[in-house]
C-alpha cells in the first residue's frame, strides 16, 4: 500500500501530510482513511494535524472521513484534529460546507503546533 501522505511525530502530534494535488480516487482514499483510522484507534495517537497544503480537490468521500476522524477524536478525552495548509479553493470547500466551523483549521503546520501547545 503505497499511500500519498507521510506521517511524522512532531512534538507531542503526529503529522500527516498528503503528498497529491488530488484525494479523488475512491480505492486510494480507502486505504488512506483506513491508515488514518488505525492512527486512533489502534495505535492511540490523539493529536492529529493534517496538512494539506499540496492538495488542491478533495471528494465527498474525502470529506467524510475528515468528519469520521473528527467524531473519532471528539469523542476521545485529551484529543484534537487540526487541519492546516488549506489553500484557497480547499477553504472555499470547507466555508461551503460548514466545516469550518466544525473543523479546527490553521494556516500552516507551526501554526497548528504553536496554537495548539496548551493542551
Amino acid at each position: 500500500m503505497d499511500l500519498p501522505l507521510t506521517i511524522t511525530p512532531v512534538e507531542k502530534f503526529t503529522v500527516v501530510e498528503f503528498k497529491t494535488p488530488s484525494l479523488m480516487d475512491p480505492v486510494q482514499l480507502q486505504d488512506i482513511s483506513d491508515a488514518l483510522y488505525k492512527l486512533v484507534d489502534e495505535q492511540d495517537k490523539r493529536l492529529l494535524i493534517l496538512d494539506f497544503e499540496q492538495v488542491q480537490y478533495l471528494s465527498s468521500q474525502a470529506v467524510g472521513i475528515l468528519l469520521t476522524l473528527n467524531k473519532k477524536l471528539k469523542d476521545l478525552p485529551n484529543s484534537r484534529l487540526i487541519v492546516c495548509g488549506v489553500g484557497a479553493r480547499l477553504a472555499e470547500l470547507l466555508r461551503i460546507t460548514r466545516l469550518d466551523k466544525l473543523l479546527t483549521v490553521k494556516e500552516t503546520q507551526k501554526d497548528a503546533i504553536r496554537t495548539s501547545t496548551v493542551l
